[in-house]
């Protein structure tokens, strides 16, 4: 049986209640939505999440493995450097947190001049509209970094942080437009004619 989180349990017997009792902590699908981009040493995790303490960060992974939400593996030489991944009780998170994106999406407005800004974090808000350009693999270039998503023909996606080798199409745009596209103001086609997005794609693909 998995080990239940530190937190007290709302004691309801109810399936919402039960999984918040697993990830209703602060900063847990924080964790998740960085883990979905694949493996990530501590280090990275703290980095890629500004604002997480490294007591808080080292307490939700410990609750998350005992969750089995999330396993620790050691690489093998010369790397020598442990690293967190999902399971698939983890990976199948995906879906509360496209739904959160989706909900959240209205309400990010103009970035604040304290908030922390990573690319792949577009990545969960563009999932659908990427999904339009059929079963490939989609680089997404923004000044603040790059981000790749692959879309199977299944209806599965994944995505990791920066550029990928065997990429079919290439999107490059801004954060602003990212912003439009998440929250369904501005269709790909629409940003591409207003030059706000820009779509090549490898020689033999079309794209739109």
């Amino acid at each position: 049986m998995p080990r239940q989180p530190r937190r007290r349990s709302y004691d309801q017997y109810c399936a919402a209640a039960r999984a918040l009792d697993v990830v209703g902590d602060r900063w847990t699908l924080l964790i998740v939505r960085e883990l979905l981009a694949g493996p990530r040493r501590y280090t990275d995790l703290h980095a890629d999440l500004p604002g997480v303490s490294t007591d808080m960060l080292a307490g939700r992974l410990k609750d998350m493995e005992g969750a089995e939400l999330v396993t620790r593996r050691r690489l093998p030489p010369p790397a020598s450097a442990s690293v967190y991944e999902l399971t698939g009780r983890g990976r199948d998170l995906l879906p509360v947190l496209r739904a959160l994106a989706a909900w959240g999406a209205p309400a990010l407005d103009e970035p604040r001049p304290t908030d922390a800004v990573r690319a792949h974090w577009f990545a969960i808000p563009l999932l659908t509209v990427l999904e339009g350009l059929g079963a490939r693999v989609v680089q997404v270039s923004l000044d603040e970094g790059e981000f790749h998503v692959r879309t199977g023909g299944d209806g599965q996606v994944e995505y990791g942080e920066g550029p990928a080798a065997d990429a079919e199409v290439c999107l490059r745009t801004d954060t602003a437009t990212c912003r439009a596209l998440a929250g369904g103001e501005l269709t790909l086609t629409e940003a591409v004619t207003a030059g706000r997005a820009e779509l090549r794609a490898s020689a033999g693909a079309t794209v739109l």
